[in-house]
């Protein structure tokens, strides 16, 4: 009987062969995933413009016209002291407190709005008014 001692290890060619596939595929995946918080965001900013604008329209079914501009979001949760009053505003509120954007800043409110009878809206991930792409608000004309 003879023998022989076979190694049955991976040689250094077939290491780097397996390295180079992982890292093509790593460079076609990882970028994919990576986009996938940005997204989670604007969903969830899109939510809550969405449950900003139910509790507007219940305070316009109690007294009968928004907050001005001026009042602000603040309206839902406190009852406003300047002009106009609201005459049935609930003593509960409309929301329990206002929601932080996803990236850490208040939600804005115009009445009357821009882009429709009033919008609200995040000015996303950069903070600013306006931009394009990634940088873009995020309103309630966009709901």
């Amino acid at each position: 009987m003879n023998f022989r001692c076979r190694n049955l290890g991976f040689t250094l060619i077939e290491m780097m062969i397996v390295i180079v596939i992982m890292g093509i595929l790593a460079s076609l995946i990882v970028p994919k995933i990576m986009g996938r918080p940005d997204e989670a965001r604007v969903i969830a900013a899109k939510q809550d413009i969405a449950s900003v604008l139910q509790a507007l329209k219940l305070y316009k079914l109690d007294n009968q016209r928004y907050p001005t501009t001026d009042q602000g979001l603040q309206a839902l949760v406190t009852k406003p002291t300047s002009p106009p009053i609201p005459p049935n505003w609930k003593s509960s509120g409309y929301l329990d407190k206002l929601p932080i954007d996803p990236w850490g800043n208040p939600y804005q409110y115009l009445f009357p709005g821009v882009h429709g009878e009033l919008d609200v809206f995040s000015f996303g991930v950069d903070g600013a008014a306006g931009g394009e792409g990634n940088d873009a608000d995020i309103g309630s004309w966009s709901l």
